[in-house]
C-alpha cells in the first residue's frame, strides 16, 4: 500500500449532510490527519466541532456564514478558519472545499439551539 493518497472527485461518495450535500474525498477512514470535502449548500444547521478546525475555501456561488455573533459575506476565492467551539452555518447557493484538521468523526459535532 502507498504511503499517500490519491482520489478522484467524481470516485468520492456524495453523502446528505446538515450543510446540504457532501462529497467525501479523504476521510478519517482514510487517515485522522485531516479531511477533505467538496459540500454544496444552501442553509446549514449552526453548529460547532470541540475537536476539528475547519478550513472553508469557497469553489462557486455567494452566500453568507454566521461566525459567533458576524455574519461574512461568501464569494469564490473566499478562505475562512473556523477554531473548535465557534458556532457557525452557512446559507446561501455553493459549493465549498471544507478541510477539517484533525479529521472530521461523526461525533464532534455538536447542533446549536436558535
Amino acid at each position: 500500500m502507498p504511503d499517500y493518497i490519491y482520489r478522484m472527485l467524481e470516485s468520492a461518495p456524495s453523502v446528505p449532510c446538515p450543510c446540504g450535500t457532501s462529497t467525501r474525498i479523504i476521510t478519517r477512514a482514510d487517515t485522522p490527519v485531516a479531511n477533505v470535502h467538496v459540500t454544496s449548500i444552501t442553509d446549514s444547521t449552526k453548529h460547532y466541532h470541540k475537536e476539528v478546525s475547519e478550513i472553508y475555501y469557497i469553489l462557486e456561488g455567494v452566500g453568507k456564514m454566521e461566525l459567533g455573533k458576524d455574519t461574512v459575506e461568501l464569494r469564490p476565492g473566499v478562505t475562512i478558519l473556523i477554531p473548535p467551539g465557534l458556532p457557525h452555518r452557512a446559507y446561501g447557493d455553493m459549493k465549498t472545499l471544507i478541510v477539517g484538521v484533525p479529521a472530521w468523526k461523526h461525533d464532534d459535532e455538536f447542533f446549536c439551539e436558535e
